[in-house]
């Protein structure tokens, strides 16, 4: 403890110099010769794969530095086909090409990794297994879908904030590059909104658009913003027609296809102009990008409240399937 006897000056700037030391103990090192380690919870999507690859590999061409992935825990479902099918792939992958250390235990993990990536294909783990990860205070993305329903997603949101750590769950379209290029093009005048398309198969233990339509969800959210007030679907054996209705009186419209169609394209709508996206591949590299600057600041890209919203999208959109296409408030939802 400094001397009641030390001038005043050099007393405080000894507190001040420990009150730094213990902040800097409770975020990730960021030096060069420190990168901000990520533990893994899932390793039954090709996205623990992709990720790793481009935050471990410095010759990747898509390579982002300042992350590198240390460790992971297996999970996987075996009530769900492309969890069970793939998990003992990517995991052997990991451990043999990556040298990833593997753990028994999300405890474990979150002791090995300044932050976490929660990848587990099957969003009606993720609530569980972000517990551990919240009770740790790792700031911690997770992938899509963030939950398999909008209760179990709010409670991931209540529980974050409860606990004060950082988190956001994206789709990498969110950040293609046609996305960015539509949200504000200059000289369109005024945006009377969007329609949006992209695959969109199911899988029976989640809401239908909650599995593989979220891609094309989230770039409708990316390009309109928050503010739907109710949603209509149209549906058939092979394609969904979503439309939603903003507040503003804007538009937007989600295409989703389950007959083998694999492209993903937006069309603007305004008083002057109608604007398409032009065929550019979709990478994981602009997702990554975010997800380091995340990890780095801890202010996510996505905010909490658009990620609920969008929620309540898809499962309104459930619910109007349901009731042969009537619009369905979002409150219905959310209340």
């Amino acid at each position: 403890m400094p001397s009641l006897l030390w001038p005043a000056s050099r007393r405080f700037s000894l507190l001040l110099s420990i009150i730094l030391l213990a902040a800097s103990s409770c975020f990730p090192q960021t030096g060069a010769d420190r990168p901000i380690r990520a533990g893994i919870i899932g390793l039954d999507t090709s996205h623990v794969i992709e990720f790793t690859r481009i935050f471990n590999d410095p010759s990747d061409p898509e390579h982002v530095a300042g992350v590198r992935v240390v460790a992971g825990f297996k999970g996987g479902r075996s009530d769900v086909e492309a969890s069970r099918t793939r998990v003992d792939r990517f995991t052997a992958e990991l451990r043999d090409k990556w040298g990833i250390e593997l753990v028994d235990d999300i405890p474990t993990l979150c002791r090995k990794a300044d932050v976490i990536l929660l990848e587990s294909v099957d969003g009606r783990a993720h609530l569980e297994q972000v517990k551990p990860v919240l009770a740790a205070k790792k700031p911690v993305f997770i992938d899509k879908p963030l939950a398999a329903s909008y209760r179990d997603a709010k409670e991931i949101a209540r529980l974050a904030e409860e606990a004060g750590v950082p988190w956001f769950s994206a789709s990498s379209l969110r950040f293609w590059e046609e996305t960015r290029r539509l949200k504000s093009p200059a000289g369109v005048g005024r945006v009377l909104g969007y329609s949006v398309y992209g695959p969109s198969p199911t899988e029976p233990h989640h809401p239908d658009l909650m599995w593989y339509g979220i891609h094309a969800v989230e770039m409708l959210y990316a390009l309109m913003g928050p503010g739907c007030e109710s949603v209509s679907r149209a549906s058939t054996e092979g394609e969904d027609v979503v439309v939603g209705k903003w507040k503003d009186g804007r538009q937007g419209v989600m295409r989703g296809f389950r007959n083998g169609l694999h492209q993903y394209g937006i069309t603007l709508f305004s008083d002057k102009a109608v604007l398409h996206s032009e065929d550019r591949p979709d990478t994981y590299g602009p997702l990554l990008v975010e997800i380091a600057k995340f990890f780095r600041t801890r202010v996510p890209p996505v905010k909490p409240e658009e990620t609920l919203e969008m929620f309540a999208f898809m499962e309104a959109a459930d619910l109007s399937k349901g009731r042969g296409g009537a619009a369905v408030p979002l409150r219905d939802v959310t209340q």
